[in-house]
C-alpha cells in the first residue's frame, strides 16, 4: 500500500483512494453547478429592482390616447402639457408635474417662461415605461423620487444577510459538518427564494432577501470547503479556476433570463426554483473525511474513504486503508483539534495576524471594486441586458489570465498584479469625461476583468496561507465584509 502524505490526508487521503478520480469529477461538478445561479443571486437586484423610465401620472381625467386623438399630437408632445422638463432640458421630470395642464405649450411659438409655472409632486403616482422591464420592485412599490433609497436598501439588506450567514454558517459547519449545513442552505434558499417571488409587500420581500442572503453565504462557504477538502493539493489551482467559470457563465445566463422574462416575480422564481434540485442530489455528497476524523467520527470517515475508493475503482485500497493508518497520519491534526479555534485565533500570533490583516485588505478591495462595477449597470447608458453579458464575458479571458499567472508567476505576484492593474484602470476612469461613454464602459470592463482575476487568485491563495484547523474561521470573516460594505456606502 502506498503511503498517504499529510497533504493528501487533509484532503481525504486522495493518494490512497485514487487521487483525482471519477468521484472527484462528479463531486466537483455537482458542487459547482449551483454556481450558475449564485451569480444570479448576487446580481439579481440589477434586474428585479431595475428603474424603468418614469414620470408623474398626468393631472387629467381623460386618457392620453383620447387626448392624442383630440389634439392630433404625439404622446411625447402631449406630455409636455402635464410634465415639465428636468434640469437638463432633455427629458421629462421624473418627480414633478404641473398643477394645471398647460395647453398653450402645444404651440411651438409659446414664449412663456415655464420655470414660473406652478408644479407639484406626483400625488397620483407614476407612469412607468414597460419597454425595458415589464414589472420591477421599483414600479410595483413606487420606489422612486423620495423613496428611491429603499431600492438601494434591498441590496444592502441582502448583503447584510450574506454577512450574517457567513458568520453563522461558518461556525455551524465546524459543529455539524460541511455537508449538513450545505444541504440546509440549499433548502433555505429554495424555499425562501421562491417565497420572495410571492412577497405581498416591500417589507416581506426584504425579509426574504435577507434570509436568502444567509443561505447563499452558507452554500458558497461550505461548497468551497467541501470541494477543496476532497481534491488533491496539486490540482486545486486548475479545479478552482475552472469551477469559477460556473459563476462567469451564470452572469450571462442571468442576462438571458432577465431579457426573456422581464418580470421581477418570474425572474425571482426561475433563479431560485433549481435549488430544490441541488438540495435533492446534495445528499449524495460525502462529508469531509478530515472533519469527521477531527470530530471523533473516524469510522464514518473511513466508510466515506472506502466509498470514494470504490467509485474510483480502487477496490484493493479498501482492505489496506484502516483506522490505524488514518490515525497515524493525522495524529497532529487530531491532537490540535482538542483545542477550540475562533475568529480571534486569526489575530493571535504575529504571523497569522499579518496574514489576516493582509487578506482582509485584499478581500475588501477586490469585493469593493468588483461589486461596485457590477451592481449598478444602468449607469453605463447601454442596454442593461447587453451590459450584463459583456461583464460576464470579460471574466472568461480574465480567468484564463489568472490561471496562467498562478501557474507561472505564483500566488503573490499574481495577486499584486491583478489588484494594481484594476486600481490603475478604475482610477483612470474617474478622469474620463462623462460624454465619452464608450471609453468609460471599456475601462469599466477591463477593471472588472482584473478584479475577477483577483477574486480567482485570492480564493486559492487564502486557503493555502491558513492552517486547515482555522481555515473555516477565515472564510466567515473578510470576504463577506467587503461584499456588504459597498452597498452600505451606496445607500
Amino acid at each position: 500500500m502506498q503511503t498517504c502524505d499529510r497533504a493528501f490526508l487533509l484532503s481525504g487521503c486522495h493518494g490512497e483512494v485514487g487521487g483525482f478520480g471519477r468521484y472527484q469529477w462528479i463531486h466537483v461538478t455537482l458542487i459547482s453547478l449551483p454556481g450558475l445561479l449564485m451569480a444570479s443571486q448576487n446580481l439579481l437586484n440589477n434586474f428585479v429592482s431595475g428603474i424603468p423610465v418614469h414620470h408623474c401620472k398626468p393631472a387629467t381625467n381623460q386618457s392620453l390616447q383620447d387626448l392624442r386623438l383630440t389634439y392630433q399630437v404625439d404622446e411625447q408632445q402631449l406630455l409636455k402639457v402635464f410634465i415639465p422638463q428636468d434640469s437638463s432640458g432633455n427629458r421629462l421630470d421624473r418627480c414633478r408635474r404641473y398643477v394645471e395642464p398647460q395647453w398653450h405649450l402645444l404651440h411651438l411659438n409659446s414664449s412663456l417662461n415655464v420655470s414660473e409655472l406652478q408644479t407639484e409632486g406626483c400625488v397620483d403616482g407614476w407612469s412607468f415605461d414597460q419597454s425595458e422591464f415589464t414589472a420591477t420592485t421599483v414600479s410595483e412599490w413606487d420606489l422612486v423620487c423620495s423613496l428611491r433609497p429603499l431600492k438601494q436598501m434591498i441590496q444592502t439588506i441582502y448583503m447584510g444577510g450574506v454577512l450574517t450567514g457567513a458568520i453563522v454558517y461558518g461556525g455551524l459547519s465546524d459543529r455539524f459538518g460541511r455537508k449538513s449545513v450545505l444541504i440546509w442552505s440549499y433548502l433555505q434558499l429554495a424555499v425562501l427564494g421562491c417565497s420572495s417571488a410571492l412577497s405581498p409587500s416591500y417589507t416581506a420581500y426584504c425579509i426574504f432577501r435577507f434570509l436568502s442572503g444567509m443561505a447563499v453565504s452558507g452554500i458558497i462557504l461550505n461548497g468551497v470547503s467541501l470541494k477543496v477538502e476532497w481534491i488533491p493539493t496539486k490540482t486545486r489551482t486548475l479545479v478552482g479556476t475552472l469551477s469559477s467559470f460556473f459563476f462567469t457563465f451564470g452572469q450571462m445566463i442571468l442576462a438571458g433570463l432577465a431579457y426573456w422574462l422581464r418580470d421581477w416575480r418570474k425572474l425571482q422564481l426561475v433563479v431560485c426554483a433549481p435549488q430544490f434540485l441541488f438540495f435533492a442530489y446534495s445528499w449524495w455528497y460525502a462529508e469531509s473525511a478530515r472533519w469527521l476524523v477531527l470530530n471523533r467520527r473516524s469510522e464514518e470517515a473511513l466508510k466515506g474513504l472506502h466509498r470514494v475508493a470504490q467509485i474510483n475503482r480502487k477496490p484493493d485500497i479498501i482492505s489496506n486503508l484502516t483506522l490505524e493508518v488514518l490515525h497515524s497520519h493525522m495524529s497532529k491534526e487530531i491532537e490540535s483539534s482538542h483545542s477550540s479555534f475562533t475568529a480571534f485565533d486569526l489575530l493571535k500570533t504575529r504571523r497569522i495576524r499579518r496574514i489576516s490583516i493582509c487578506l482582509i485588505a485584499v478581500w475588501f478591495s477586490t469585493s469593493f471594486a468588483y461589486y461596485g462595477l457590477a451592481m449598478d449597470l444602468q449607469k453605463f447608458g447601454v442596454s442593461i441586458y447587453l451590459m450584463q453579458i459583456i461583464f460576464g464575458a470579460v471574466d472568461i479571458p480574465a480567468k484564463f489570465l489568472a490561471l496562467g499567472m498562478l501557474t507561472y508567476l505564483g500566488r503573490r505576484v499574481s495577486q499584486v498584479s491583478c489588484l494594481f492593474l484594476s486600481a490603475v484602470i478604475i482610477f483612470a476612469n474617474i478622469f474620463v469625461p462623462t460624454d465619452m461613454q464608450s471609453l468609460r464602459t471599456t475601462l469599466a470592463c477591463l477593471g472588472k476583468a482584473f478584479t475577477s482575476a483577483s477574486f480567482t487568485t485570492v480564493y486559492l491563495y487564502t486557503g493555502e496561507l491558513y492552517p486547515t484547523v482555522i481555515r473555516q474561521e477565515w472564510a466567515s470573516s473578510p470576504r463577506w465584509r467587503g461584499l456588504a460594505a459597498w452597498r452600505r456606502l451606496q445607500s
